[in-house]
């Protein structure tokens, strides 16, 4: 198979792409001047450039291709679907067959009471739709003014005006107005970098009484719902200590508060279960699905309910939707994609096999001099890049300098793994064997040695 598929110069697609494309989270002039990478094929855990480098993408494109690239079952599935039914709408009570075996299946997999499904176009599009499900669940019965949302600092919803609000992105909310009113954000369970002379389980118990205070603070009447992400994704893969989830869960049954989980990273194996929720032992009211659900091969996204949140919500009409709601060909494709996930056991050989494997590999990088932490959970895990590991100490340089230098000499490797900061991270497909686990760690110690090099030779090994 010919993985180039290109009839034209590379320079040449740079040029067309800087024109017209606008890229999300980037700086366009600057893209310009550098050329976009441009990716022309894919097989399972390698994507291929318009000049034929086979690269290992250690990020599972966006957290989400876990089944892998080039599974033509979702291909043929689609085409069928597009030949049958390509588009109808879930409005004016109508709906349609992938919609239906699509909420059985994630009914049925979905731990608990969880047994409801919203559909929406992506994680971003279901958390707008959490906001407005979990104050008009409230305003339903009887309670309108418990309509705060608690977050946390550099938690990630997505980028819409209500996701953007929800996420604690500080370079998020300094664009376009955010965050909305009744946001709340407490500090993230990030012991590493926020956890002082704390052990990890004081520190763990500290960060999610900050949840209590905060209700204690505008007051129980007024708190509609806290949500996180089991493992923070975008925010640097940040592992929260073994005592603070527990403790988190404890606060909302005591204060009757909802929970919403965001598995749009976590859930459909990630974490080496079916949901992070179930790794954690969290149980949330409303769990957001995205990415995984799909294997990133169509856009889909929702939220799964619990029992009572659905039906108080359908005692009402929920002025509430989208046009992409529950797409036909979007649904058909995650129901295979699930489907796969299900029958060959892609998640019992992740929990039993390749993640305890990942996870000694990954965490044998803390011998490296600029290594400090290696946190990982399932298939997701993070590197703590700084120049004293003894202090836990940050770089002078403006965070993310180093960590930018080293993301650049994977690139030049031809391995994906994105930096946020200081912080190195992967999410590789689930997928992914033993034997490409190990190229994963030989191309990133040597992008680790080569960054060292880098930033001792232009004078950034310096602690802040």
């Amino acid at each position: 198979m010919s993985h180039i598929g290109n009839a034209f110069p590379t320079a040449e697609l740079q040029r067309r792409d800087a024109a017209h494309h606008m890229h999300p989270f980037t700086t366009q002039s600057q893209l310009a001047n550098k050329g976009a990478r441009v990716i022309t094929s894919a097989q399972g855990v390698y994507i291929y450039d318009s000049d034929g480098h086979e690269i290992l993408d250690a990020m599972a494109g966006l957290w989400c291709v876990n089944i892998g690239y080039g599974r033509t079952e979702l291909a043929d599935v689609a085409a069928k679907q597009m030949r049958d039914l390509p588009y109808y709408n879930t409005f004016f009570q109508t709906t349609h067959i992938p919609a239906i075996e699509l909420s059985e299946r994630l009914a049925r997999l979905a731990p608990g009471d969880l047994n409801h499904v919203f559909y929406a176009g992506s994680g971003s599009e279901a958390n707008d739709t959490n906001i407005r499900m979990v104050r008009h669940y409230w305003a339903l019965k009887g309670k309108p003014s418990k309509n705060i949302i608690i977050s946390r600092k550099n938690a990630y919803h997505g980028s819409t005006i209500g996701g953007g609000s929800l996420g604690g992105m500080s370079a998020m909310h300094e664009q376009g107005g955010l965050p909305i009113p009744d946001i709340h954000h407490i500090n993230q369970p990030n012991w590493w970098a926020e956890g002082g002379d704390l052990t990890p389980e004081e520190f763990g118990i500290a960060r999610a009484r900050e949840l209590e205070d905060a209700i204690q603070s505008v007051g129980e009447d007024r708190v509609a719902a806290f949500i996180a992400e089991p493992v923070q994704g975008a925010g640097g893969v940040i592992v929260a200590p073994d005592t603070y989830w527990p403790e988190i869960q404890r606060i909302c049954d005591k204060y009757e508060i909802l929970l919403i989980a965001d598995e749009v990273i976590c859930g459909f194996g990630r974490t080496g279960n079916w949901f992070g929720s179930q790794t954690l032992a969290i149980k949330p009211h409303i769990m957001t699905i995205a990415k995984g659900l799909s294997s990133g091969y169509q856009p889909i996204g929702g939220s799964i309910v619990c029992d009572e949140v659905a039906a108080v919500i359908g005692g009402d009409e929920f002025n509430h939707g989208y046009t992409y709601n529950g797409h036909p060909v979007a649904a058909a494709v995650a129901n295979e994609n699930l489907r796969i996930i299900e029958e060959e056991g892609i998640i019992e050989k992740v929990r039993e096999t390749t993640a305890p494997y990942l996870k000694e590999r990954w965490e044998s990088l803390t011998d490296h001099p600029m290594v400090g932490e290696a946190k990982i959970v399932g298939m997701m895990g993070s590197i703590a890049l700084t120049p004293n590991k003894e202090k836990r100490a940050k770089f002078k340089a403006d965070a993310g300098t180093v960590g930018y230098v080293c993301r650049e000499h994977c690139f030049a490797n031809n391995l994906i793994m994105r930096h946020v900061g200081d912080r190195m991270i992967i999410s590789p497909p689930l997928i992914i064997s033993n034997n490409e686990i190990d190229l994963l760690i030989e191309r990133a110690r040597k992008s680790l040695d080569q960054a060292m090099e880098r930033v001792q030779a232009d004078g950034l090994w310096e602690s802040a």
